[in-house]
């Protein structure tokens, strides 16, 4: 055990959506006293480093309403029921960028906003890529992007602030460090 856990003693599902459900959970803290806690559960998602041969990234541009701004990240979705990581990012690449690729390389999973969400992201590094000629269609109500920016200035635009998602952040700091170029 846990010398920090927080025991759950009751949960109240406020909302069950497509996406998420929000849940309140009544915990015992470690000292004993009551406290609330606001949870959102997420079933988990893939983000993909797909690298070209000539060491461009392949990244994405699309509205996010969260935010009310469009932004640029690499390539990413959720998990479907029984899906295992590997299979949405080599479909999340398809239809997000029309790509399919030689290599799946596992770099990392890690916690988005734990404070209040379980989501986790498996990120992977995809190499070997080759154009599809048909490529499975994305979801009809996303519309993105498809740009390849090379490496060298995704860096740059990161050090300028352009890139304000966690996610595409560490991707590319992760390209960089382990020359990926």
């Amino acid at each position: 055990m846990d010398k920090f856990e927080e025991r759950t003693v009751h949960t109240e599902t406020i909302y069950d959506g497509k996406i998420i459900r929000l849940e309140i959970d009544d915990v015992i803290l470690p000292d004993g006293k009551p406290a609330k806690r606001e949870l959102v559960r997420h079933p988990g998602a893939v983000a993909l480093i797909p690298i070209t041969d000539d060491g461009k990234l392949v990244m994405v541009e699309q509205y996010r309403k969260a935010l009310g701004m469009t932004l640029l990240e690499v390539p990413a979705g959720k998990l479907e029921p029984g899906e295992s990581p590997e299979v949405t990012a080599r479909r999340e690449l398809e239809e997000e960028t029309g790509y399919s690729c030689g290599r799946l390389e596992p770099v990392t999973t890690f916690a988005t906003s734990p404070g209040f969400a379980d989501e986790t992201i498996h990120l992977f590094a995809a190499t070997g890529l080759c154009k599809i000629d048909n490529p499975a269609a994305g979801d009809e109500d996303e519309f993105v992007e498809l740009l390849e920016i090379p490496l060298e200035e995704a860096v740059s635009m990161l050090d300028e602030g352009k890139i304000r998602d966690a996610k595409t952040a560490f991707s590319i700091l992760w390209a960089d460090r382990s020359g990926r170029r």
